[in-house]
């Protein structure tokens, strides 16, 4: 026994050579705690394949040179921007989808993420019941399902406020109001790890509590901060329900909702090359997301001793 263990109370393990049986050889497979997990890999396998195998035959054939979607008439850029009358980017409707659905991603999360945050840290550090409320009300979004939700808004809109029109105004509105949820839990589960000592100790440094807030918690929010608007950056890409339920004329309609409408009839691989152009967005999104999210955590400055540091130099 080392002294290591020891000290630290516990038993040795030996490693698992010398733990197995000889025997173990020649238990049945089912009995064998060391066998590989065939089955397990077999499912894992089986749904990547069902998962990925219909994207991919999409993406594939939006690369077609021909007008059909299922037989292979060899590649070409044709109903990317090749075609001059039904590729993505000749074709208007097609165009004004893929510029429409950008619009309401940009500003959606340049609204919801701040207001997302702000809530956050007022249901955080308000305490009592009203704060509760309201923090279940917040949370309504996960559980009522999104076509509710889509309906509602639209009685709403063309029955009791009717000053908003249908359209990009409405589906900014509908779309901060179904995405503010996912910024504010992300936020908040960020405030429980950091806690209030940092504020407190930048108060007692002499800052005011707006000044403990911005240069000092903000800071340590900004990892935080950022996950939640590539997540909801790269959920509005593909949204569909609300944003066909408060869609008004055409040049209001997404790319989700050219490519549903367009499915219902003659469709030609364009649509595909949409449904490509869309998936490469929210991938690229995500991607991006992820590597800065990781940097910004492995960042030292992002560090609360390093913030309050920063703010007691500057006093």
């Amino acid at each position: 026994m080392s002294e290591v263990s020891i000290e630290r109370g516990r038993l040795p393990v030996a490693p698992p050579s010398e733990r197995r049986s000889p025997l173990y050889r020649f238990l049945p497979s089912r009995s064998n705690p060391w066998r590989r997990p065939v089955m397990l890999e077999t499912i894992t396998w089986l749904y990547l394949l069902w998962s990925i195998l219909p994207v991919g035959l999409a993406v594939l054939f939006s690369f077609n040179a021909g007008r059909s979607r299922t037989a292979w008439q060899g590649f070409s850029l044709r109903w990317y921007f090749i075609d001059p009358a039904g590729s993505v980017w000749n074709d208007p409707t097609l165009r004004d989808a893929l510029f429409q659905t950008l619009k309401l991603a940009v500003i959606t999360t340049v609204i919801a993420v701040p207001i997302g945050v702000i809530f956050a840290i007022g249901v955080d550090r308000w305490r009592g019941r009203l704060p509760a409320v309201f923090n279940f009300q917040m949370l309504v979004s996960f559980v009522i399902p999104e076509i509710i939700i889509g309906v509602a808004l639209l009685l709403v809109f063309t029955q009791l406020t009717t000053f908003i029109p249908l359209g990009t105004p409405a589906q900014v509105i509908g779309l901060v109001t179904f995405q503010l949820s996912f910024p504010v839990v992300i936020v908040r589960a960020r405030l429980l790890s950091i806690g209030g000592q940092y504020e407190e100790a930048a108060m007692d440094l002499g800052a005011s509590p707006i000044q403990a807030v911005r240069r000092v918690l903000l800071p340590m929010l900004w990892p935080a901060i950022f996950a939640s608007a590539v997540l909801v950056f790269a959920d509005v890409i593909d949204d569909f329900v609300i944003v066909r339920a408060l869609s008004a004329e055409l040049s209001s309609e997404t790319m989700s909702v050219k490519i549903y409408n367009g499915a219902r009839s003659t469709a030609t691989p364009a649509l595909n090359a949409l449904a490509t152009i869309m998936l490469v967005i929210s991938i690229v999104a995500v991607a991006i997301g992820f590597l800065v999210y990781r940097r910004m955590t492995r960042d030292d400055n992002l560090g609360g001793g390093a913030a309050l540091d920063q703010f007691a130099a500057q006093l």
